[in-house]
């Protein structure tokens, strides 16, 4: 299906994907942005998913997860800008680097965009920070496979296109 991005904001799509996974919707995960080149993702701060009890800090697997979804995000993004298509683009590899922790009882935001599409593979690469981008808690790199369009499952295509079923 071919849809005019002009009429089809990508913050859009990128919100109903995000909703779609169910610990995305568990981490209240929000998109707050979306281009064809990025994605900002809002992880509020809550005490269930606290990693060290004794500081507040928030678990570094939810940090990844933040990641890892908003470096997907990005890709989906990016092929429906290039190609006005929906694909399913599983993470291959995703590489972490953690650089302090995230301070107790505040949001923490995932920047990631997507630099590389090749015929079988988008590269990536996304940073999650607080108060400044330049102030990060981590960065990390990953690689996303490209599976044809022809894998989406309507019922997932019409959710992400924001279709009645």
């Amino acid at each position: 299906m071919k849809t005019n991005p002009e009429f089809f904001p990508l913050t859009d799509l990128a919100s109903r994907f995000v909703d779609q996974l169910v610990q995305c919707r568990r981490l209240k995960l929000g998109v707050l942005e979306a281009s064809e080149h990025h994605v900002l993702i809002e992880l509020p701060y809550n005490k269930a998913l606290i990693g060290y009890p004794e500081t507040g800090v928030i678990h570094g697997g939810v940090i990844t997860t933040l990641m890892d979804t908003a470096s997907g995000t990005a890709v989906v993004c990016s092929i429906f800008d290039k190609y006005k298509s929906l694909e399913l683009s599983p993470t291959l590899d995703l590489r972490v680097d953690y650089m302090k922790p995230a301070e107790p009882n505040k949001s923490v935001y995932g920047f990631a965009e997507c630099y590389k599409l090749s015929s079988s593979v988008a590269f990536t690469r996304a940073i999650a920070y607080q108060d400044s981008i330049d102030d990060p808690i981590a960065h990390a790199v990953g690689s996303f496979m490209r599976i044809s369009p022809d894998m989406v499952g309507e019922p997932f295509r019409r959710a992400l296109m924001g279709e009645e079923s």
